[in-house]
């Protein structure tokens, strides 16, 4: 059978299907045969990192288990003919849901009023201070792609006022904005679901954070690398910034103590799609691809760089 390297983890209904058509080495285990890889199974978080890939000199496909794939040198596999799939789509919808989670968090201060319950503050003090309605708020986009879309399409019961940041105009109804700062400015809330990398290191910058302002909210399902994590937390310390709901870190998974001592925010530990059934649906695709490319050097969802490789 060919050689698959597994990078991080793999669920048991992913390890019994590859394990059928591939003899499986673990990276973790070390001692994996480099001339005989021919597939590689990886996530989103681990990737492949670029002395790992160099060494498989036969390597000829990367299925990622996630949509992001930044940890994984695309412009060094399409000079070798490396095909790279990842899993778009079947979780646009659970992230959109995380997403839209965060922003209602945020604005009925959930955390905060489920302490005041569990603390016995409700009966011992009264009644809770007032939060604010998430309804009528014009919401900025960072990064209107699949995901982006599925969160505009899942606030809509909110009535909100849709604009959009990317790197170029799309087809849609929403306003476009080709500066970013200047988007922030006219926000209540910013989402960033724009994909990580050299591109966007730190596009959400202390000048962005303060024209989203003290009344403002950011939040972030996208990477961890996308926002300047320094100056969000001062920003949010300060209250030049107002609100941030947040599901990925800059070094996760560690969370700067700083950030996790702020009142003003929801933190979740990564896990926008981290529901039983996308996490299933996820894994499904992730081995497809690798038995597709087994079986007709085919794939269903190759990253945009690859497409027609």
């Amino acid at each position: 059978m060919p050689d698959l390297l597994l990078i991080g983890g793999a669920t048991d209904k992913m390890m019994a299907r590859m394990a059928d058509k591939f003899t499986i080495h673990k990276l973790a285990d070390g001692g994996y045969p480099v001339d005989k890889i021919t597939h590689v199974c990886t996530n989103g978080h681990d990737g492949i990192k670029p002395d790992v890939m160099a060494s498989l000199p036969n390597l000829k496909h990367i299925s990622c288990y996630g949509v992001g794939y930044d940890a994984i040198d695309t412009t060094e596999a399409v000079k070798r003919g490396i095909v790279v799939t990842h899993t778009p789509n079947v979780l646009n919808a659970e992230v959109a849901t995380t997403a839209v989670l965060l922003m209602l968090a945020c604005y009925r201060e959930a955390l905060r009023d489920d302490a005041y319950v569990r603390s016995g503050a409700w009966e011992a003090k009264g009644n809770a201070p007032l939060t604010r309605s998430a309804d009528n708020q014009t919401i900025g986009i960072l990064g209107l792609g699949r995901i982006g879309q599925a969160i505009a399409d899942k606030l809509a019961p909110w009535n909100p006022t849709i604009v959009y940041h990317s790197r170029s105009k799309k087809d849609v109804a929403y306003k476009y904005y080709d500066d970013l700062k200047t988007m922030a400015a006219d926000c209540d809330v910013l989402v960033c679901i724009t994909p990580g990398g050299p591109e966007t290191n730190k596009i959400v910058n202390a000048e962005v954070l303060a024209a989203l302002g003290p009344q403002g909210t950011l939040i972030n399902v996208a990477r961890g690398s996308v926002v300047d994590e320094d100056a969000m937390i001062t920003a949010l310390q300060s209250g030049v910034l107002g609100w941030a709901g947040l599901d990925v870190f800059a070094a996760e998974p560690h969370v700067p103590q700083a950030l996790r001592d702020l009142p003003n925010t929801v933190l979740l530990p990564h896990v926008g799609s981290g529901t039983i059934e996308t996490r299933a649906a996820m894994g499904a695709l992730t081995v497809d691809n690798l038995l597709q490319h087994l079986s007709d050097g085919t794939v269903i969802s190759s990253v945009p760089e690859c497409d027609g490789m």
